[in-house]
């Protein structure tokens, strides 16, 4: 093995042993969605139209807020490095405080969702739906930006395994109550609330989550190096709030720009019926699950990076950095080859209805090229976050995913120029237009990083 493999292997080996705890929290993150698309694609398909729309309301709400509290972790992770424990520790107060006052707007705009509706042109009986559905998840906000600051803070100091514990734990626990409330169990006397039930059950699965995760910080000795409690809460320190906003505003842009691109597709393809946004969410979700493991590589190459920087060893960070994003495109790129040979058999675990089935099926022509170049571009990403770089990759973002995704997508689909052709219209044409856009941001993420990483000596 030549010596460059022989750094490429003991990198993977030092990213791997974090990653695949984050893996396996994300896949139950991700099974809160998709359990809900299960069910309630069972249940119905006009409450399955409904939750795609809820949910793309939802994640476009969440995301961006968990992206401002996600600065915790590269903050936290370059003091971690430098040995600054006492610090490490205060930022994890200041970002509790943070997602508490972020969850007050969020939660608001779920309980009121009128520009959500009327992006979807929404029916009244499908409005009803959504509202009931994200009135509960407006419940549920304030616990999982909580939870993200401990999930950003454990992340940072190398402990992935506290967290996966508690999201497999909050999956334990909304698993049966999900199927509980969304078709109702009449021996208990529980009613039949379709996805609104589903809804429910998330907030109650957080909320469980988030405590579990306060009881594991106060009795957890691991932490007690951090000087974490005396009388409960650090005071809320302005000038720290700041520094997290500075850098977590951009981020929480980012992840907005880039999750809202996808979840207006959701929002837009529903005025074309319920079959097509049916297919459309099964499509993503698929998409989604399979975008975890890129995202567990980004958080565990971005956590050593962070750490090295703050210790001063430059070298090794920029070749760790480097080594995370390789490691995420030939990862992915086997992942993506082996579900599109098994397409079919896939979508046929999601429903058994045909027409939505083949609304589905076409949208994963795209599979493999938009699943390689989303994770190259999410690695890069969160490597430039590790040095606290936020900015230039939120204008990337823009400019390649809301531009030509979102905006070339709508052009297409809605065939605005007056001669697309049949094949490209509709849903498809969101989806071509989504990939196309990711394999822009891959190419300008790589190498604005590439430029970033030569200026650092």
């Amino acid at each position: 093995m030549t010596s460059r493999g022989a750094r490429f292997s003991a990198d993977v080996r030092r990213i791997a042993p974090l990653a695949w705890p984050v893996f396996i929290g994300q896949l139950a993150v991700l099974a809160f969605s998709t359990i809900d698309t299960v069910l309630v694609a069972r249940h119905s398909p006009a409450d399955l139209g409904a939750f795609a729309v809820g949910a793309a309301a939802y994640i476009t709400v969440f995301v961006g807020l968990m992206g401002v509290v996600l600065a915790v972790s590269p903050v936290v992770g370059q003091l971690f490095g430098a040995g600054k424990l006492a610090a490490a520790g205060d930022e994890l107060h200041q970002g509790f405080w943070l997602a508490m006052l972020l969850a007050v707007p969020g939660s608001a705009l779920l309980a009121f969702p009128q520009p959500f509706l009327w992006l979807a042109h929404a029916s009244p009986e499908m409005a009803s739906s959504v509202r009931g559905y994200l009135l509960a998840l407006a419940v549920s906000l304030p616990a999982s930006l909580i939870f993200t600051v401990y999930r950003a803070f454990n992340t940072a100091v190398s402990r992935p395994k506290a967290v996966m514990a508690l999201q497999l734990a909050g999956l334990a626990v909304k698993l049966p109550l999900s199927a509980a409330l969304v078709f109702g169990v009449p021996a208990l006397r529980i009613p039949e609330m379709g996805v609104t039930g589903a809804g429910l059950a998330t907030a109650v699965a957080m909320w469980a989550q988030m405590l579990a995760g306060a009881w594991v910080l106060h009795h957890d000795r691991f932490y007690d190096r951090f000087e974490l409690w005396g009388r409960g809460l650090h005071p809320l320190h302005w000038p720290a709030i700041r520094g997290l906003l500075r850098l977590g505003a951009p981020i929480g842009l980012a992840i907005l720009i880039e999750v809202s691109a996808f979840s207006f597709m959701a929002l837009f393809i529903a005025r074309l019926g319920t079959v097509p946004v049916a297919g459309h969410q099964i499509a993503m979700n698929l998409v989604s699950l399979m975008f975890m493991l890129p995202l567990a590589l980004a958080n565990a190459g971005s956590t050593p990076v962070a750490q090295r920087v703050g210790a001063g060893d430059v070298a090794d960070a920029k070749r760790l950095g480097w080594h995370a994003v390789q490691l995420g495109a030939l990862v992915a790129a086997v992942l993506s080859t082996g579900v599109f040979l098994g397409r079919e058999r896939v979508i046929g675990l999601y429903t058994g209805d045909a027409a939505v089935a083949a609304a589905a099926l076409p949208l994963l022509a795209w599979l493999a090229l938009f699943h390689v170049t989303d994770a190259i571009q999410t690695i890069a990403a969160f490597v430039l976050r590790a040095w606290r770089i936020a900015v230039v990759p939120m204008v990337i973002y823009a400019g390649t995913l809301w531009a030509v995704g979102l905006g070339g997508g709508y052009a297409l689909a809605f065939n605005l120029a007056g001669d697309v052709p049949l094949a490209l219209r509709g849903a498809t044409g969101f989806w071509m237009a989504a990939t196309l856009s990711l394999v822009l941001a891959s190419l300008a993420m790589t190498g604005f990083m590439a430029w970033v990483l030569r200026q650092k000596t």
